[in-house]
């Protein structure tokens, strides 16, 4: 039998990766702006995943949908 972590390389993601430094900018005042928009139930931590005809929460769930 082969060995298992020798076999073990795993399968690379097909989306990159974002960190929490890619949510914020900051202004030329120095503060820190948000850039998404965070959700109403969980509170301004946790911020709202943006698609294409939804924005929505994948914490609690919370969904807004988008007007055409």
């Amino acid at each position: 039998m082969a060995d298992k972590k020798a076999d073990k390389g795993g399968k690379k993601s097909a989306h990159p990766q974002t960190g929490k430094k890619d949510f914020f900018a900051v202004s030329k005042e120095g503060k820190l702006e948000r850039k998404k928009r965070h959700c109403p139930k969980c509170g301004p931590g946790v911020f709202l995943a943006d698609h294409s005809d939804r924005a929505s929460c994948g914490k609690c769930g919370y969904t807004e949908f988008k007007k055409k």
